[in-house]
């Protein structure tokens, strides 16, 4: 994901402006349908990952607009103005990816065609998105909007990939500019058939779809004639292929890209590893756009989904010598490089360590909107991080995640980005322990949100049928507290790693409290050492260099 984020939070009759900037192309999205979840909600989940993306909530508060409004349009990647196009007469309130309406969109950039790029128009997709969410009703409406703005204002950024929910509907969208001399932009937008679900991760992976089903695909009405135009396809409307036109597949994009989809897939059906070949680029036989899962799906499923890095698979990151002597399933970039002449690369897993913020989006048509959506919400690594139950209906942001409490060249102990960074940070020195103690917390504290949200919902909707701005009021308290109470224990946490390996000894404890002896005085600590493997390569590498030896030498 390439981004700089430019925020714009309204407040009276002011605009406030602030920028975060990105240059990873790197996101994973997972989308599934109500028949596919396990308590007929729907679901999409987003990793937002940038090296340099501050991990923050966004606020947009509802407001009434006077007539003839406009509002002023910055690039995500740059913070560059754009233009301003026509502000509406009333925009809802928006709470990160997801608005009032349960409205819920996420991201993908796969670049596509280099000659499509419109660096003329003024729509990027990072305003596409959060202009839609504060204009949104459903699902479909946030399509007919996005590609409304495009093809009014004209599409500014490279191929991207959306993801589209609401409490009734999931859809994929795919969308790509069509060049500084064209205003607009192709696209296509499929609903995912209810009972499946769909993944993408940085490359268009719409193929062909269906040319007259107006209820479960919509598309440019040029998408196929402008791929003819530019030479990128000549064959029968039937057998045109979007991914295939307009982002042709490469090495890179398969084992970077297909092969995180491939892996989120591989949770929910057993039969993916037939893929296998495909994902390793010894075949071309590529993934279906949406499957069946073989059981229901959890939000906690998901959110181990967005927590992979391809364990028990031959990608599995933390089995070969890159991955150190505490198997860190992490590789800091650059993703390829060289020996002599050969060009190498690293596994691109679900998670990763530049991630700013991830979420889990979950829609629940049962309940009113404000209480329906929750998005599970946390900041850094998705996978030593913790996701906080952020109620839709919510008007507040909680301290540790408001914009402006620190960013990403300054530090603020207040902030859960610097929290949290500040543990997995930590961790990746000594990963394979140090994720043992974190993993108790992390689950310790996610089982408590779900083991209380069923009583939230409860009070919320019961407050909310008498008065709902009393109920809104509620679960912003509780999804305030949460988030709170969640970095203070994180905060903790840091501690407690910095203290039990300090200096790469490990201080006995049971259940957080620290082996003393009958004095009072610290338990020796033990050390453990390096695995054998770790052993053995530094033998390999050093020869007799290293090696125990008699003395005095024989001879002397």
């Amino acid at each position: 994901m390439n981004r700089t984020h430019r925020l714009f939070s309204f407040l009276a009759a002011t605009m406030v402006a602030l920028s975060f900037t990105g240059n990873s192309k790197a996101c994973t999205n997972i989308l599934v349908s109500k028949g596919a979840s396990a308590d007929g909600s729907t679901m999409i989940s987003y990793a937002a990952d940038s090296h340099v993306l501050f991990g923050e909530l966004y606020h947009w508060p509802a407001r009434q607009w006077p007539a003839g409004s406009k509002l002023k349009v910055y690039e995500w990647d740059s913070g560059k103005y754009l233009g301003e196009i026509d502000q509406v007469e009333y925009t809802y309130s928006v709470i990160g990816n997801m608005n009032e309406n349960q409205v819920s969109i996420g991201e993908t950039t796969y670049g596509g065609r280099h000659e499509l790029r419109d660096t003329t128009a003024i729509m990027d997709y990072g305003s596409l998105i959060y202009i839609a969410l504060q204009r949104a009703k459903t699902a479909r409406h946030a399509i007919e909007i996005m590609t409304s703005l495009v093809e009014k204002y004209g599409y500014y950024s490279s191929g991207e990939t959306f993801s589209i929910a609401d409490p009734n509907e999931v859809w994929i969208m795919d969308l790509l500019g069509k060049g500084p001399e064209n205003k607009g932009a192709v696209w296509v937008a499929v609903r995912i058939p209810d009972g499946y679900i769909s993944a993408h991760a940085n490359q268009a992976r719409i193929t062909t779809f269906p040319l007259n089903d107006k209820e479960n695909c919509m598309y440019s009405k040029d998408v196929i004639s402008f791929a003819r135009e530019m030479g990128y396809f000549n064959s029968k409307n039937k057998d045109f292929s979007f991914a295939d036109a307009y982002a042709p597949l490469d090495f890179g994009a398969v084992r970077f890209c297909e092969a995180r989809v491939w892996s989120a897939f591989r949770h929910a059906n057993a039969s993916m590893d037939k893929y296998i070949d495909f994902i390793e680029g010894k075949s071309t036989e590529r993934m279906p756009l949406y499957i069946q899962p073989d059981h229901k799906l959890t939000v906690a499923d998901i959110k181990a989904m967005m927590r992979d890095h391809f364990e028990g698979t031959p990608l599995d990151m933390s089995k070969d010598v890159g991955a150190g002597p505490y198997n860190l399933p992490y590789r800091w970039r650059p993703l390829t490089w060289k020996v002599d002449s050969t060009e190498y690369f690293n596994e691109r897993a679900i998670a990763t360590q530049q991630t700013g913020f991830s979420f889990v989006a979950q829609m629940r048509n049962w309940l009113p909107d404000p209480i329906g959506g929750i998005l599970w919400f946390g900041v850094d690594d998705a996978a030593s991080s913790v996701y906080m139950p952020m109620y839709c209906g919510m008007t507040k942001v909680p301290h540790s995640l408001q914009v402006g409490n620190g960013d990403m060249l300054t530090y603020s102990p207040t902030s859960a980005f610097w929290v949290f960074n500040t543990v997995s940070n930590r961790a990746y020195t000594r990963y394979s322990d140090m994720i043992v103690d974190i993993k108790k917390v992390q689950s310790k504290l996610e089982k408590k949100f779900s083991d209380l949200i069923p009583a939230v919902d409860a009070a919320a909707k019961v407050l909310y049928d008498n008065n709902p701005k009393l109920a809104r009021e509620y679960i912003t308290d509780f999804s305030l507290e949460q988030a709170e109470l969640t970095v203070d224990r994180w905060r903790e946490l840091g501690n407690f790693l910095l203290v039990k390996y300090l200096d790469g000894n490990v201080h006995p404890e049971k259940n957080g409290v620290f082996d003393r002896n009958a004095h009072g005085y610290p338990a020796y600590p033990k050390h453990p050492g390096y695995s054998e493997r770790f052993y053995r390569n530094i033998a390999k590498d050093t020869g007799d260099k290293l090696k125990m030896r008699e003395y005095p030498p024989k001879g002397e």
